[in-house]
């Protein structure tokens, strides 16, 4: 999308998917954390939509609908600890690492 972060919205309803092919890359990043940890991000492009032009410069204006997906690749002994058990008082429902 172009224009300044803030600027108006573009107007989705009139806007198409547009098929795309990879040029270059996979979308992986693998980043080492200050703590020694290794996490890795990919970007999972979900569609690219064509919204029109921009009305001041008009350059076609695209959105991209994507998410990230991250991945613990490498953490120290240190930061591990035993997981939970059944029983143990905490909510059954609340997912593994955030309750």
């Amino acid at each position: 999308m172009m224009g300044p972060p803030g600027g108006p919205a573009p107007d989705l309803s009139n806007a198409e998917i547009v098929d795309y092919t990879v040029v270059e890359g996979d979308g992986r990043v693998r980043l080492k954390l200050k703590d020694g940890s290794v996490v890795e991000v990919r970007l999972e492009i979900m569609n690219v939509l064509r919204a029109g032009n921009d009305p001041t410069t008009g350059l076609p204006t695209y959105v991209v609908q994507s998410a990230p997906l991250i991945r613990l690749v490498e953490a120290g002994k240190e930061l591990r600890k035993p997981p939970l058990r059944p029983g143990s008082g905490r909510d059954a429902k609340a997912l593994p690492g955030f309750g």
